[in-house]
């Protein structure tokens, strides 16, 4: 059974960095051949994609609204992927998922049931 477990989070003042970390354990082939990415979501709302490697290792473009302030990285040595978060915005402040998939295609990579995998998420708070 694929698990998934982030980590990173935390209280910050607006304009500060944070870096989450998701390790993935119990994988059924090499963690390099996933589809990998972060999701964020607000009680009520919507999950909102933020970011994805492709299973052949490519970056999809971010969201608009973290575009330039969030990077994505990944270590296959230690199945690891992560996201630095940079010039924290109070609308940052959520609950940030990462999500896997062996099998997703590159077209349904932004949505959310692309995604067999997901951690429990881990809790970011901005504040102003």
């Amino acid at each position: 059974q694929v698990q998934l477990v982030e980590s990173g989070g935390g209280l910050v003042q607006a304009g500060g960095s944070l870096r989450l970390s998701c390790a993935a354990s119990g994988l059924e082939r090499s963690f390099s051949r996933y589809a990998v990415a972060w999701f964020r979501q607000t009680p009520g709302s919507e999950r909102e994609f933020i970011v994805a490697f492709t299973r052949s290792g490519a970056i999809t473009g971010y969201a608009d609204s973290v575009k330039g302030r969030f990077t994505i990285s990944r270590d296959n040595a230690k199945n690891t992927i992560y996201l630095q978060m940079n010039s924290l915005k109070p609308e940052d402040a959520d609950v940030y998922y990462c999500a896997a998939s062996s099998t997703a295609i590159l077209s349904s990579l932004r949505t959310r049931g692309a995604y067999a995998y997901w951690g429990h998420g881990t809790q970011v708070t901005v504040s102003s």
